[in-house]
C-alpha cells in the first residue's frame, strides 16, 4: 500500500489532466444523471490503472451504463444508515413535540435529546463505516453488479482479508472526500476541479486496495 499516497499527485501525469477533470466536472454539476457517470469515469479509469496506464480515461458522457449499477448500490447503503438514525430519531422529534406544548416534562425532554444526539451518531458510525468499506464494496459490484455490491457477507470479507490495507485505503478516501468538498468553500474554478479531482483519486486508492487484497500476504 505504499503507493497509494500517490493518490494526491497521479492524475497530473496525464498530459491531458487539466481538460479532462474539467469536462467531467461540469457534468457532474448534471443533477443525478451527472453523478452516475462520474462514477462510471471512475470506473473506467480503474481499468485503467488495472491494465498499468496511469492515465485519465477519456471525458466525456459515455459512462452511465458503467455508473448506474455502483450509483444504485451506493444509494442501497446511504438509505440503510439514514434509516438506522431515523428510528432514533423520529421517537426523538415526537417526543419532544408532544412535551413542547405547554409545562414539558423534564425528564422525556432530556429522553428526546439523547435519541437525537444517539441518532447522529449512530448515522456518523455508519457513514464512517461505509466510507472504510467502500473499496470492497465497489470492487464486488464491478465484478458482480448490484447483488455482489449488497452481498454485505464478501464485502466483509474482503475489507477483513487485510485489515491495515481497508484502514489506509478508508483514510484516504476521507481525504479524496475532503479535497471533493473544498469546491464548496473554493468557489470559482475551485468548485469545478476539486469533485472530478476526488473521483480520480478514488480510482487511485481503490486500485492500490485491490492490489494489497489479491496479494500472497492477504490471503
Amino acid at each position: 500500500m505504499e503507493r497509494i499516497t500517490e493518490a494526491f499527485v497521479w492524475p497530473f501525469r496525464d498530459p491531458e489532466w487539466a481538460l479532462k477533470l474539467l469536462i467531467i466536472a461540469l457534468i457532474t454539476l448534471i443533477p443525478i444523471v451527472g453523478t452516475i457517470n462520474g462514477i462510471g469515469w471512475m470506473l473506467a479509469t480503474l481499468d485503467r490503472l488495472r491494465a498499468g496506464d496511469e492515465k485519465l480515461a477519456p471525458a466525456n458522457f459515455s459512462y452511465l451504463g458503467r455508473g448506474i449499477r455502483l450509483f444504485v448500490v451506493e444509494l442501497v447503503y446511504a438509505l440503510v444508515v439514514a434509516l438506522i438514525g431515523l428510528i432514533l430519531y423520529i421517537p426523538g422529534v415526537a417526543i419532544a413535540a408532544h412535551e413542547g406544548h405547554g409545562n414539558g416534562n423534564g425528564g422525556l425532554i432530556a429522553v428526546a435529546i439523547l435519541l437525537n444526539l444517539a441518532a447522529f451518531g449512530l448515522i456518523s458510525i455508519g457513514s464512517l463505516a461505509y466510507t472504510f468499506l467502500l473499496p470492497a464494496i465497489v470492487l464486488a459490484t464491478d465484478r458482480g453488479g448490484v447483488g455482489g455490491g449488497l452481498n454485505v457477507t464478501e464485502v466483509f470479507k474482503r475489507s477483513r482479508a487485510n485489515p491495515i490495507n481497508t484502514l489506509i485505503a478508508g483514510l484516504m478516501l476521507l481525504a479524496a472526500s475532503f479535497i471533493g468538498g473544498l469546491g464548496v468553500i473554493a468557489c470559482g474554478i475551485g468548485a469545478f476541479y476539486t469533485a472530478a479531482f476526488a473521483l480520480a483519486m478514488q480510482a487511485w486508492i481503490i486500485r492500490s486496495f485491490e492490489i494489497g487484497t489479491t496479494s500472497p500476504q492477504a490471503g
